[in-house]
């Protein structure tokens, strides 16, 4: 056996330890019921962008599996984004009927109406109008049967819901702390031409988080799609309370194909080619190393946010279940301008999508092997921190009050 190498990040975060990590939370129904409990319905989660509803009455509904329940977003006449839960006061109807995950509308009067009996609600979540009111009893009153608000607060164009019904939660800002100073100012306004993916997965919402959360895998999972293109050592680790950061860069002596270099010269789409810096805060790649790919940050608990010079993408991880998962995948990039830059990004998309296929591919086989029973814990190396963090972070919401 090889003389083992200086374990930096140990080394730099001993309070994680270097043990294994036990494989029981991604695998007993009873965890996932405290978790759920614990950690979803009552920290941030992000559930959409100010640009899906940019309008005076747009509205968006985002379903919440794991907490039986959807959310309207919608905008105001005051230009404010709310959050209520999609529940009418008369019998409990849905009001607006998601047709997926992800429903969008448009009302001119910023109003949401249920189908069920005509009760019509205000974008503050006023019940404003009630078909044949004049039946109720006297003691029915408008005012008491508002819809049931959602904390909603807005981070770099990011929606968050704080599905905690407590009166005072800790404010998003907070919340994100350091990691919201970490990639403020990044122009995500900027990159809006959005390519979206989902599916579901049999497996726990943590197997599949992971599989995104490391450089490990890279040479033999993605031998396809990057083969030689990405270090699997990570750098620049930070982390930022429940959050976690880290650098993901190239192997400069790997050559990109004939159609990729074409690709390249067209428009800086791929992450397999050197960055440039001008969108980056000064906070990320800040010795602007020259084999800088992409910044590979977690948000606890479920979403990732990648940013690259003229690029930047997202994965989320919804707990359906304690072996269902449902992954979203959105890929950002600059509208193109000409024909040329349009299938330079489709090539790039293309391979980013391989890519992912390749990353949901091992899930599944994971949970079923956990699932036997034949391995009770995995072992974790050094540059695989950021998932040591993640379990040593869900371990403190879990024995917190």
């Amino acid at each position: 056996m090889n003389a083992p190498t200086e374990l930096k990040w140990a080394k730099k975060y001993p309070e994680l330890g270097t043990g294994p990590v036990p494989v029981e939370s991604c695998i007993s129904p009873e965890f996932y019921e405290i978790e759920r409990e614990k950690v979803f319905m009552k920290t941030w989660l992000k559930v959409g962008r100010v640009e899906e509803i940019e309008n005076v009455g747009d509205y968006k509904v985002k379903k919440l599996g794991f907490a039986k329940t959807s959310i309207i977003l919608i905008r105001g006449k005051d230009q404010k984004i709310r959050g209520f839960h999609n529940a009418c006061s008369h019998r409990g109807n849905k009001v607006v009927v998601e047709t997926g995950e992800e429903t969008f509308g448009k009302s001119k009067a910023a109003v949401v109406t249920c189908r069920f009996h005509g009760w019509v609600y205000n974008a503050e979540g006023a019940l404003v109008n009630v078909p044949e009111e004049e039946k109720f009893s006297p003691c029915f009153t408008r005012e008491e049967n508002d819809l049931t608000k959602v904390h909603t607060d807005i981070w770099e164009g990011f929606i968050f819901v704080n599905l905690d019904p407590a009166p005072e939660v800790t404010p998003l800002k907070e919340y994100l702390g350091d990691m919201g100073k970490h990639l403020s100012n990044f122009p995500y306004d900027k990159l809006t031409k959005c390519f979206s993916y989902y599916t579901y997965l049999d497996c726990n919402w943590k197997v599949a988080h992971d599989a995104f959360a490391e450089a490990y895998h890279v040479s033999t999972i993605h031998a396809g799609s990057f083969p030689n293109a990405f270090s699997s050592g990570l750098s620049d680790v930070q982390l930022m309370g429940p959050h976690r950061t880290t650098a993901i860069c190239l192997s400069l002596k790997n050559e990109p194909t004939p159609v990729a270099k074409i690709a390249n010269s067209l428009a800086a789409v791929s992450l397999v080619s050197k960055r440039g810096a001008s969108m980056l805060p000064p906070s990320i790649n800040p010795s602007r190393r020259e084999d800088f790919s992409f910044e590979l940050s977690v948000f606890f608990p479920n979403l990732l946010v990648h940013v690259a010079e003229n690029i930047w993408f997202t994965h989320q991880f919804w707990p359906m279940g304690p072996g269902k998962t449902l992954w979203e995948g959105k890929y950002y990039l600059a509208e193109p301008k000409t024909n040329s830059q349009r299938w330079a990004l489709e090539f790039a998309q293309c391979l980013q999508r391989n890519a992912w296929l390749e990353d949901t591919g091992t899930m599944e086989d994971t949970q079923i092997a956990m699932e036997s029973g034949a391995k009770k814990f995995m072992h974790l190396q050094d540059e695989e921190i950021l998932i040591r963090h993640g379990y040593h972070t869900l371990e403190n919401f879990i024995h917190s009050k």
